[in-house]
Order: structure tokens, then C-alpha cells, then sequence
């Protein structure tokens, strides 16, 4: 899996009503730049079927995943991952789509700060961190799953998710990262393309 970066936002371009040839031109030229690319809608739908499988009652009833915001932010990371995983053997029109996914999950919370009333300043030093914490995650998930080892698995998600507190959920919750693994797969790369995608039920 590529890495991945944060990317900007997109916005309309505006054309001039009186146009040269070098307006047209540029308002080409910025409309290529500035234009929603095909990757948006597909990724916010990734990324909506990634929160609502995050959301589920019973990885928090079920898997003791703690009912926090930390929690809730592991849970929703977990299933962007799976679906970067997912995306990663596709070629190069699946690795955009990737990146969009992985743009459009921070500046959804991006937008979620600014909407609690923190300031510009204060939203870059609380997403830059969050976003090395999905990277240092998806980096444990993906080395343990591409070797197969359920232990390593089971003891990243105990480090990341259970914040190395006592439990003996953490190999069943690799068991359902497995298993949604193993289902992601079984579904087409055209349907996953256009953002079309279905969990099992935790």
C-alpha cells in the first residue's frame, strides 16, 4: 500500500464573463485543477459505509472496544484501513481512489473540529497526530495480516484499540478483522471502484 498523504480541498473554478484567449486558457486550466475528481463521490461512499460499520452497537457490546472517543476513532480507522487494504492490489485508478478515501476521512474531521468551534491553528495540531495515528496503525494491521500472523494481529489491535489495558477481546476482534478481510475480498473491484461495499455484521 502506497503511501498516503493528506490532500487539499477541492473547489468550483470561477470563469470571467469577458474572456481572452489566455482567460480560456486558464479557466481550462483551473478547472482541471479545481474540479471534483471522479474519485470524490465513490470515496465519501467508502468512507459513510466505514462509519456506520463503525458504529455498530455490538463491537462495543460484543468486542469491549471502549465506548469512547478514542474508541470510536479506532473503530472508524480499522474499517478505513480495511478498505485501503482492500484497494491496494487494484492499480493505479484504485490507488487514487485510496488516497481520496484517506483525504475525505481527515477533512471529515477536520470539518468536525471546526463545527465544535476549534480554531485553525489548534485543528492542524490535533489532526496532524491523528494522522500519524492511523499510519503507525495501518502500518501494524497490514504487516500482521500480509503475514498472516493472528498473535501480532491480536496484539496490535490490543496496543491501539484496548490501549494495552487487560482484556481477552483482542483475539476476537482479529478474528473479525479476518473475517472482514477475507469478505472485502470477495467482492468486486468494479463495485468497490464505485463505492460499493458491504461489511459483516460484528
Amino acid at each position: 500500500m502506497a503511501p498516503l498523504r493528506v490532500g487539499g480541498t477541492f473547489a468550483p473554478g470561477l470563469l470571467p464573463v469577458n474572456r481572452t484567449h489566455r482567460d480560456v486558457l486558464m479557466a481550462s486550466f483551473l478547472s482541471r485543477l479545481f474540479r471534483e475528481p471522479p474519485e470524490a463521490a465513490p470515496a465519501q461512499q467508502l468512507y459513510l459505509a466505514a462509519v456506520a460499520q463503525a458504529r455498530q452497537p455490538a463491537l462495543y457490546l460484543g468486542y469491549g472496544v471502549p465506548d469512547t472517543l478514542d474508541g470510536r476513532f479506532d473503530m472508524t480507522a480499522l474499517h478505513v484501513f480495511l478498505l485501503l487494504y482492500r484497494l491496494r492490489t487494484e492499480g493505479e485508478g484504485t490507488r487514487r481512489l485510496g488516497q481520496a478515501l484517506f483525504d475525505y476521512m481527515f477533512g471529515d474531521m477536520d470539518r468536525s473540529l471546526r463545527e465544535l468551534g476549534v480554531g485553525d491553528l489548534r485543528v492542524a495540531r490535533k489532526i496532524k497526530p491523528m494522522v500519524e495515528a492511523f499510519q503507525g496503525r495501518a502500518q501494524a494491521y497490514r504487516e500482521a495480516l500480509q503475514a498472516r500472523d493472528e498473535a501480532a494481529l491480536a496484539e496490535a489491535l490490543h496496543r491501539n484499540v484496548y490501549r494495552n489495558e487487560p482484556t481477552a477481546h483482542a483475539p476476537a476482534l482479529a478474528g473479525y478483522v479476518r473475517r472482514q478481510v477475507d469478505h472485502l475480498a470477495s467482492q468486486s473491484a468494479e463495485a468497490v471502484s464505485r463505492g460499493m461495499v458491504s461489511f459483516l455484521a460484528p
